[in-house]
């Protein structure tokens, strides 16, 4: 059985999977289409998502906060401007980074300090940190059918009890 932290993180890769798959499906304008919301536009907020998603790898993997700013700052620049078909793969790469880590990472559950300058110290787990990040994907994809239905397009459900069924 998977440990509950790379299981929630499966249920966010399908979940993403199917929320991109769906926007695929779509006239490309949808994407890009300026609206008022809490991101102008589906590619801010898809573009925000791998930038956290991007960060929160680096801060489980014990990166100092400078050393993660750097990594925001590439990853900035590595998906800037890119449609929808240009950040399903970066998405992609970054999920494997995520497996490949949860995989060879030795205790999960066991504790670990974050250095933050603003915030202070901050004493979680890497299953916590996940349960972040998957919370995290999870309100940013109900922003996107949120904004959908703006555009007059239905939204795709990514409940994580439809993952459950599909697998």
């Amino acid at each position: 059985m998977k440990h509950p932290a790379i299981q929630q993180y499966s249920y966010h890769k399908w979940a993403n999977k199917r929320a991109f798959d769906h926007l695929k499906s779509l006239p490309e304008e949808v994407y890009h289409n300026e609206i008022e919301s809490v991101f102008s536009s589906i590619q801010e907020v898809i573009i925000h998502a791998y930038l956290a998603e991007g960060m929160w790898l680096r801060v489980m993997s014990g990166d100092d906060f400078s050393n993660i700013m750097g990594v925001i700052k590439e990853l900035k620049e590595k998906s800037n401007g890119r449609n929808l078909l240009e950040m399903h793969p970066l998405y992609t790469e970054l999920n494997e980074q995520y497996f490949d880590f949860l995989n060879n990472h030795d205790d999960l559950d066991q504790k670990f300090t974050i250095k933050h300058p603003k915030f202070g110290d901050l004493d979680a787990s890497v299953t916590d940190m996940i349960n972040h990040v998957v919370n995290h994907g999870t309100y940013h994809r109900g922003n996107l059918t949120a904004m959908l239905r703006q555009q007059g397009h239905a939204g795709v459900s990514t409940d994580y009890i439809f993952y459950l069924y599909e697998v």
